[in-house]
């Protein structure tokens, strides 16, 4: 890390952290010399990371073959308002993985897997949801990429501007920002009478 190292670690306490809040991922990777990054979902389980999606997915498709990728996840904590432009800034966790996924195709760490990622967006949920079936796993392709290079940086608290400027009489601060869930939508196609569940009435991330 050469961009303001003080920030950066290679501990896995906050890289797993970061992994296990965020919703979404960046995957970046290059297929014929043109630079691809994907948003998707995923879900760390121990040492490993699992992406998942459609095995007509060119992502996931090239990165079974073994391609170097680079895995991003970001949480954003707060707009940071200097009383320069110069030292506007962000306060956000990042966590950066670097590797080569594999392809699951064992049965039983391929379920795992998938209900690893559901249990990562939403806790409790695989408890009252349908498992896949046989024709859903073999139309879903789950990779798994070792934790083994990864690292995590974060910034936090206020400005930091320069001496010159502390006396300027501009407002500066810290706007936090935060994921909050809004009130549960049933699907209008629900069976009535089933209640809404208590890990959806409370979710939080």
């Amino acid at each position: 890390m050469r961009r303001h190292p003080e920030r950066g670690t290679y501990d896995r306490g906050p890289i797993d952290a970061i992994l296990d809040e965020a919703l979404i991922c960046h995957v970046g990777f290059v297929v014929d010399g043109q630079p691809f990054v994907i948003p998707t979902i995923h879900a760390r389980d121990g040492d490993l990371l699992y992406l998942h999606g459609s095995p007509a997915s060119r992502m996931l498709r090239t990165l079974a073959d073994g391609v170097d990728v680079c895995v991003t996840a970001t949480l954003l904590d707060g707009i940071v308002l200097a009383r320069s432009v110069y030292n506007h800034s962000m306060n956000y966790r990042s966590a950066v993985v670097l590797g080569r996924a594999r392809r699951v195709d064992d049965r039983d760490e391929k379920l795992a897997g998938l209900e690893r990622i559901v249990e990562h967006v939403v806790p409790g949920r695989t408890r009252d949801a349908r498992p896949p079936n046989d024709k859903e796993l073999k139309g879903t392709l789950l990779l798994a990429l070792p934790l083994d290079e990864a690292s995590a940086k974060v910034r936090s608290g206020p400005p930091s501007d320069f001496d010159d400027d502390l006396g300027l009489p501009i407002w500066a601060g810290v706007l936090p920002l935060q994921v909050v869930p809004g009130a549960a939508e049933a699907d209008p196609g629900s069976v009535n009478g089933v209640p809404l569940p208590e890990y959806v009435a409370r979710y939080r991330r």
